[in-house]
């Protein structure tokens, strides 16, 4: 069972393709804050909505000096045409090997429909300015997640 991160903790380094093959590091957004989600796979209903989302309000949380990433464990294809279909313009990472998953705590045994199974557990990280964890948010609901972390980030009303 990974380790849950905690706020104060040292965001755990990271480098992983996008949906066009290019790398990105966690590095590169050094001296903003950035939201780190993950999400179990791309083109299902509950990380549509989740995405969706994100790329909804993607410029709510830019004005407001937030930066998102979404990790999941899919290969590039698949995340490129994730983009394609749902027009998103969240930055999508892949995680094959489940590594940067396991290192933020968001890959273990969870409950599905009454069954303990081992996947990737719907987290959100963030990210402040020193690469240190802000807040860490695990077992989060795909359907009203970015609509809560506005309302908890002050960023929107409600």
């Amino acid at each position: 069972m990974s380790e849950r991160l905690q706020p104060g903790d040292p965001a755990p380094a990271f480098t992983l393709p996008d949906a066009d093959g290019k790398e990105v590091s966690l590095a590169d957004y050094a001296g903003r804050k950035v939201i780190v989600y993950f999400y179990p796979a791309a083109l299902t209903p509950g990380c549509t909505k989740q995405a969706c989302d994100f790329t909804d309000n993607l410029e709510l949380l830019a004005d407001a000096g937030y930066d998102v990433i979404g990790v999941s464990p899919d290969k590039p294809e698949k995340l490129a045409r994730f983009r394609e279909k749902e027009e998103l313009s969240v930055t999508l990472v892949g995680d094959p090997e489940k590594e940067v998953l396991t290192a933020y705590g968001a890959f273990g045994e969870k409950k599905l429909y009454g069954k303990v199974v081992t996947g990737v557990i719907r987290s959100t990280v963030i990210v402040d300015e020193d690469g240190k964890v802000e807040r860490a948010l695990y077992n989060v609901k795909a359907t009203g997640h970015v609509a809560k972390l506005l309302r908890d980030l002050k960023i929107a009303e409600g």
